[in-house]
């Protein structure tokens, strides 16, 4: 029989960077058990990543993929979510963004990492053609 030292676990912390978006999470967007739509909250997500995508190409941008979702935990009605976001790659035409979602339950402060992806955008013209990102 072995004895097995107990794993310190590191929680984890939300990103210091400013969030891309805050919402609150309402009755209206639950499903029949009191949870939130993970609908719901891969459209904030899709939202936030829209205007940080939007802000480093300097132009319209259209979402053309969402890999490596993950629901860590659910969102509950009145759960204060935040979306932080950051450049994983640049294309010639596409940008690839990580995005977490972070939550604050009730008045505490603590934040609960909720879900994460990655999402990449599309920079277009007008017309909806693909266009050039500028190197920054």
């Amino acid at each position: 029989m072995s004895v097995q030292t107990p794993t310190l676990v590191t929680p984890e912390v939300a990103p210091r960077t400013e969030p891309a978006l805050r919402a609150i999470a309402m009755p209206a967007d639950t499903n029949p058990h009191g949870d939130i739509f993970g609908g719901w909250l891969l459209c904030q997500m899709d939202l936030a990543g829209t205007v940080y995508a939007t802000r480093r190409a300097l132009g319209r941008v259209v979402t053309v993929a969402v890999t490596g979702m993950v629901f860590h935990r659910p969102v509950m009605v009145g759960d204060e979510v935040t979306c932080f976001c950051e450049i994983e790659k640049i294309g010639n035409t596409s940008i690839t963004v990580k995005i977490q979602s972070w939550v604050k339950r009730g008045i505490g402060n603590d934040q609960i990492k909720v879900t994460e992806g990655i999402f990449t955008y599309v920079k277009v013209d007008s017309g909806g053609r693909p266009q050039p990102v500028a190197a920054s």
